[in-house]
């Protein structure tokens, strides 16, 4: 098969980039540190989408945390919503967009108005993926593998995150769960 219809005739066949590569795991189980590994790898410029908030102190920690590990040569773009959009922006050849993390952007919008336009853009995210001519790197926690959580809110979160990743699944050319700093590929390349 293609890459979606898109050739580089300038890269040999086995060594071209996965197109979209979903990155799951735990919290600190290195899936942030695997996705950065991976975008620095691919030689390409990389645009890294941060969906975090600095709601508090200990989340403005860990945005320290994780911008002190990126190459200064890569863009930062902060977009907690509007992820769709910002990706259609961002979008361009031999470009690498890294977006960290799913999860955060989901709580971000079911925390926003009740979650009224999660649908909506969580739809927006799915329709413009496969169009996209940046390669992606997308991450984000799996929180399906605990206990059903108590209250409302966080069931819907659970829920939610659990479609969306298995939807991107669907359209991921890679997927590898990443467990105590060890990736497991579920969904191999389709590079031929």
């Amino acid at each position: 098969g293609t890459c979606r219809g898109r050739h580089r005739s300038h890269v040999e066949p086995h060594t071209l980039p996965i197109m979209i590569d979903l990155i799951l795991g735990g919290a600190r189980s290195g899936k942030s540190r695997l996705a950065e590994q991976r975008a620095h790898a691919s030689g390409q410029q990389v645009v890294y989408i941060a969906t975090a908030q600095h709601l508090d102190g200990e989340m403005a920690e860990r945005i320290q945390h994780h911008q002190s590990r990126r190459p200064h040569q890569w863009t930062t773009v902060e977009e907690p919503v509007a992820l769709a959009q910002a990706l259609q922006t961002l979008d361009a050849p031999n470009r690498l967009i890294l977006v960290d993390c799913l999860t955060l952007w989901v709580s971000n919008l079911l925390c926003l108005d009740n979650g009224n336009h999660f649908a909506e853009h969580k739809a927006a995210l799915l329709t413009c993926l496969p169009g996209l001519q940046s390669d992606l790197i997308l991450v984000s926690n799996e929180t399906g593998m605990g206990i059903v959580p108590m209250g409302d809110l966080t069931r819907r979160f659970v829920d939610e995150s659990g479609w969306l990743h298995q939807d991107l699944a669907q359209l991921a050319d890679r997927v590898t769960l990443v467990v105590a700093g060890l990736p497991h590929q579920l969904k191999p390349a389709n590079i031929s």
